[in-house]
């Protein structure tokens, strides 16, 4: 399948892993690169610039294909030292990043110097358009399904991606709620050239986490993820547990006066004791709504050859199927 997004980082499929904290490690970006997707390590999970190049040549030595590198932007009072981040990436000859976070636009011209694809993730149409502006490649656009920080806006993708359609002129993949052949076809459709994937990834063989995680992920329905500092305007999606049920209790007794130091035990230094020591109670953890899709823990290529093997599938069979009046409208079903 060519899109523009595979045409943009030279991938098979129009499929990325989205950077995540404690998770984006050199086996699983290596992983989905070899599969024909684009890997993507996890910049800050690595405590500083020399970490990450060492994560790095350890990716390169487990896959030839593109990968890229997460950078998340912080609030300037907490900013690591991305010059010397950026630096890493481009001295390991990667070229393609993922931004998060904040806008990237002060070291845009940087990674633009070295050669480096930009797709940054947006939560909403304004941002996605404030990043074409400043130069990005192509962008993430994240609805509220999404786990991790889906915005204050609260637009599912439904919305959200033909409104992107409708306004931008780089290429765009859906992010959030993404989990199979039905999701690719679904965001083809509504004008995405791919989509991104995260939690479905954590749930995959080669995911470097604990054996705990990817359990919890198989059992969960699409009811057990909450909200949490939406009072702090700094929304997070994440798995029910008892440390996030202690958060939430904080938060009703607080209420508009909470502030960060009043849930810090449950929120800092949380990924560590989740995705290693596999503590599920710990506290608050990324975690999307699309767990209520994830049934199986399958390798990263099982999983990528099965969505691509189903999206034709959905494509030439059921939906060619009702423009020819062959396939009866509930008779069949196209993934298992």
């Amino acid at each position: 399948m060519k899109t523009a997004i595979t045409e943009l980082f030279g991938i098979q499929h129009p499929i990325i892993q989205g950077g995540m904290h404690y998770v984006g490690f050199a086996e699983l970006a290596a992983a989905v690169s070899n599969a024909g997707g684009l890997g993507i390590i996890t910049g800050l999970t690595q405590r500083t610039p020399e970490l990450l190049a060492k994560e790095i040549a350890r990716c390169r030595d487990m896959t030839d294909k593109p990968f890229g590198v997460n950078l998340t932007f912080l609030p300037s009072f907490t900013a690591p030292p991305y010059p010397e981040y950026i630096a890493a990436i481009k001295e390991g000859g990667v070229k393609a990043v993922e931004t998060a976070g904040r806008s990237p636009e002060a070291y845009m011209p940087a990674l633009k110097a070295a050669g480096i694809k930009v797709i940054h993730k947006c939560t909403s149409v304004r941002h996605s358009l404030k990043a074409e502006k400043i130069g990005c490649d192509a962008v993430s656009v994240d609805g509220f399904e999404c786990g991790g920080h889906p915005g204050e806006d609260d637009i599912p993708n439904m919305i959200l991606l033909p409104r992107a359609a409708d306004e931008l002129k780089i290429p765009f993949v859906a992010s959030g709620g993404m989990a199979d052949a039905r999701s690719l076809v679904a965001a083809l459709s509504m004008g995405a050239a791919g989509m991104n994937m995260g939690t479905r990834f954590v749930a995959t063989r080669e995911a470097p986490v604990h054996a705990n995680v990817k359990q919890a992920l198989v059992k969960a329905t699409e009811l057990d993820t909450v909200l949490v500092m939406r009072a702090l305007r700094n929304t997070e999606r994440v798995l029910k547990n008892k440390g996030v049920d202690q958060l939430l209790e904080v938060e009703r007794e607080k209420g508009a006066s909470l502030k960060i130091e009043d849930i810090h035990e449950q929120v800092a230094g949380v990924y560590p004791r989740v995705m290693v020591d596999g503590d599920m109670d710990a506290g608050a953890w990324s975690c999307g709504m699309v767990v209520g899709l994830i049934h199986d823990i399958p390798t990263v290529k099982e999983l990528i050859d099965r969505i691509m093997r189903e999206a034709e599938q959905i494509i030439r069979q059921r939906l060619t199927g009702f423009l020819d009046g062959t396939v009866a409208d509930l008779a069949t079903r196209a993934v298992a």
